[in-house]
């Protein structure tokens, strides 16, 4: 079995082998597989010749090791076939495979569900796709059934809003097919190729926020005790914004919510405050040291805020613009939440030239938090 990456470059995903950059796919088996998710915005699992491995085999850890990252980090995922079963069994679920077991060709059943599927929707209804008799899996209660056929109830599945399932192979070899298999593979080409260009769209629409995702999952455990040291400097930087009992207030990037103690007792018990970040394990921490206490945590992109216009009184913005790809789209949506005479407040614990020192290089003239570039940046967006 192949995978078309053409076809997924030409949709807008990119694809690496991570021992050999000119190359299009990682050989999990040979022992290629990276160490974590840096630099991946998405992985498609097809299996290989040893898919089916035991239990104690030390690439098939490695490979639901990965996945389960995957999985926490949300950064997309497409199994397929033995790719599939191996996605099933990283998010707590089960599968069996029977080696060498006949492969019959049948129309795939979608379910309601697929209809607003991002991958699924809107697809050509019962496209024949082949299927391996004796195998099955067992779905974490999370998933979502996107299609079954006559024999298996569960042959493509969703698991969140990042990671798809589908147990059938999307190509063969035709030279080994006879001549009925060839002309329902000819046949499945169209909806194989709305399916993969469709995952291909979504990897590369979501690439900034599964960077972010992926960076921050794997640190937000130990974030908090981390940077603890900090939490003064955020205080003394909140009491600047001198905000009134029963106003609103925003930490956008909020990490494990350090500002939020200090913005709740500014506005008071009659105020709201809210912690925003699009990384879900940063969340998590910081309702597990009580954060959730000081106000309501989002998990939300703060350049697309889930709030009112001329809602917010004060937003606190710690390390955040000169990390955003497009720093200006962000400030007219702060802009657009913010009400009259509303306050914003972008913070570092450490200066610019420090934090360039720190990193090895010279202090840019790019940095959009330097004053002849942030100036300009506020008074174009409000």
């Amino acid at each position: 079995m192949t995978t078309d990456w053409p076809r997924l470059h030409r949709a807008g995903a990119r694809t690496a082998d991570f021992q050999q950059p000119s190359s299009s796919y990682v050989r999990a088996w040979a022992g290629d597989l990276p160490d974590d998710l840096t630099g991946i915005d998405g992985l498609v699992v097809t299996g290989g010749p040893k898919a089916t491995r035991s239990e104690d085999d030390a690439t098939r850890h490695a490979e639901l090791g990965l996945l389960r990252g995957a999985l926490a980090a949300e950064v997309p995922v497409l199994g397929i076939r033995e790719g599939a079963q191996l996605l099933a069994e990283a998010a707590g679920g089960a599968a069996r495979s029977e080696p060498g077991a006949q492969i019959d060709w049948g129309p795939l059943e979608l379910t309601p569900a697929a209809g607003s599927d991002p991958l699924f929707g809107g697809t050509p209804a019962q496209p024949r796709v082949p299927h391996q008799r004796g195998n099955s899996v067992e779905l974490p209660t999370e998933a979502v059934v996107l299609a079954s056929d006559d024999r298996h109830p569960v042959q493509a599945f969703r698991i969140g809003g990042s990671a798809w399932g589908l147990r059938f192979p999307l190509e063969a070899d035709a030279a080994i097919l006879n001549e009925e298999a060839r002309s329902s593979l000819a046949a499945l080409e169209p909806w194989r190729d709305l399916v993969l260009g469709r995952f291909a769209a979504l990897v590369a629409a979501r690439a900034e926020h599964t960077a972010t995702r992926a960076f921050f999952t794997r640190r937000a455990g130990a974030w908090e005790d981390r940077f603890a040291y900090q939490t003064p400097a955020y205080g003394a930087a909140v009491a600047r914004m001198e905000l009134g009992c029963g106003q609103t207030a925003l930490d956008l990037g909020c990490g494990t919510g350090r500002a939020m103690p200090a913005l709740r007792a500014q506005v008071g018990g009659e105020g709201k405050v809210f912690g925003v970040d699009v990384t879900h394990a940063m969340l998590t921490a910081a309702a597990r040291i009580g954060r959730s206490d000081c106000g309501q945590l989002l998990l939300a992109d703060c350049a697309r805020l889930p709030l009112p216009s001329a809602s917010v009184h004060g937003i606190f913005a710690a390390g955040l613009l000169d990390h955003l790809p497009d720093p200006r789209t962000a400030l007219r949506e702060w802009a657009r939440v913010s009400a009259t005479d509303g306050t914003l407040l972008l913070f570092h614990p450490s200066g610019r030239a420090e934090r360039a020192a720190r990193h090895g290089r010279p202090v840019s003239p790019d940095d959009p938090l330097a004053e002849p570039n942030l100036r300009p940046a506020l008074d174009a967006t409000g």
